[in-house]
């Protein structure tokens, strides 16, 4: 009798956060989590992590470099609701207190291989100057209670933000059964830029 084929695929993600630019601030640490939709389940690894603090290198490029590893493996039978990472970057304000300093996400790559990715940050804002100089002044700056809808986008559009610095991701991902499931993910992307073929199928 012939063997059943697979009723999943599994998506194996590693690589680590690797630094950021802030050039406003210092001694910050990140947190990490993947946002998924329903068909997604981790098998192994960890889905949220939070790194050290760390302080802008000496050199020219004043980075804050953390090489706070990421390990985790989905398995899914749909490539819908495809995982994102979701970062906070957090920093004392002048009166000690721990504030967000930025908020990103971006999806894991969809093709195999090793890849980079640079994410732009941003903050919530006071919708006046008397809410903003009353949080600067009780050191409460807008945050969101939950991280995640960052990568949701309900609501984002009624929230006012600014850019705040950049944080670089390193992913190396490798897909198993995804072929077998009539998934074509295309070549191994080493530049971490897909190309029509590889997006197929793939939600962005």
């Amino acid at each position: 009798m012939a063997a059943a084929g697979p009723s999943v695929f599994l998506l194996m993600v590693n690589g680590q956060v690797e630094s950021a630019q802030f050039p406003e601030y210092d001694d910050l640490y990140c947190k990490y989590c993947f946002v998924y939709g329903q068909d997604w389940a981790p098998t192994a690894g960890l889905e949220e992590g939070i790194s050290q603090i760390t302080s802008k290198s000496q050199d020219v490029r004043r980075a804050l470099v953390w090489n706070f590893p990421i390990d985790v493996t989905f398995k899914s039978t749909n490539p819908y609701g495809w995982p994102q990472i979701v970062l906070s970057v957090y920093g004392p304000d002048v009166f000690g207190n721990d504030v967000v300093r930025g908020y990103g996400a971006v999806h894991v790559p969809f093709s195999p291989g090793r890849h980079k990715r640079t994410i732009p940050m941003f903050v919530p804002e006071s919708t006046s100057k008397l809410q903003k100089f009353t949080s600067w002044f009780m050191g409460r700056r807008p945050e969101y209670t939950d991280p995640k809808v960052v990568a949701q986008g309900e609501g984002r559009e009624v929230t006012r933000v600014h850019s705040q610095g950049f944080v670089t991701l390193l992913f190396n991902v490798v897909t198993k059964d995804m072929r077998k499931l009539g998934y074509d993910t295309g070549p191994p992307d080493t530049q971490g830029t897909p190309g029509p073929s590889q997006a197929q199928g793939l939600p962005r």
